[in-house]
């Protein structure tokens, strides 16, 4: 099974910014968020996690000896690097959703961000049919392995939410990666 599991919660996912390359680490809510998902993910199993430190924590929970591939870092918002979601001009966000080759200035594209996560996934097919990975990342390479499990363009991460230390569980061992569960929340029930 490929399991892919969101980063637990930074002060700025509560203040609402757009975070991408910063590299704020956990806070207290987003450790507790760690150790709740660690509950409930399987022991034992290979861990991957993004470059970042949020990715790292989250991904210590699990196990400490975990390994580190850039390709699950989170989307490059260049130039909209710590705006708040709200601020972001209406056009701007009107623009991102028309086109998957548009990127914020000095940022990252869709189509770039699932070019890099595809490859990982296709890598990782044949060895998480017979046992479990978690991919510990963000909600942008999230969105993209839903896409890839379904066949999708990524322009369906518009239409998708991610909660933070959310889980998504794909099966690979048919003949297509099978989408088995999107945004599990329910090992966070007694931190709300």
């Amino acid at each position: 099974m490929l399991i892919v599991l969101r980063h637990g919660r930074t002060e700025a996912n509560r203040a609402g910014e757009l975070l991408g390359r910063r590299d704020p680490s956990l806070d207290a809510i987003g450790r507790a968020q760690a150790a709740a998902a660690a509950g409930v993910l399987p022991a034992g199993a290979r861990v991957i996690s993004s470059p970042l430190a949020r990715c790292r924590e989250t991904a210590a929970a699990l196990d400490p000896l975990h390994e580190v591939d850039e390709r699950l870092i989170e989307l490059n918002y260049g130039d909209l690097e710590g705006t708040r979601v709200a601020d972001v001009p209406r056009a701007m966000w009107d623009a991102w959703r028309a086109n998957d080759d548009w990127k914020p200035p000095a940022g990252e594209s869709h189509n770039e961000l699932a070019a890099r996560v595809w490859t990982l996934l296709d890598e990782l097919v044949v060895p998480a049919a017979t046992s479990d990975i978690v991919l510990v990342s963000h909600v942008s390479p999230l969105k993209a392995t839903m896409a890839w499990a379904l066949g999708v363009p990524i322009s369906i991460s518009w239409r998708c939410f991610v909660a933070q230390a959310s889980i998504l569980r794909i099966a690979t061992g048919g003949l297509n990666p099978s989408l088995r569960s999107f945004n599990e929340t329910s090992h966070l029930a007694h931190l709300a």
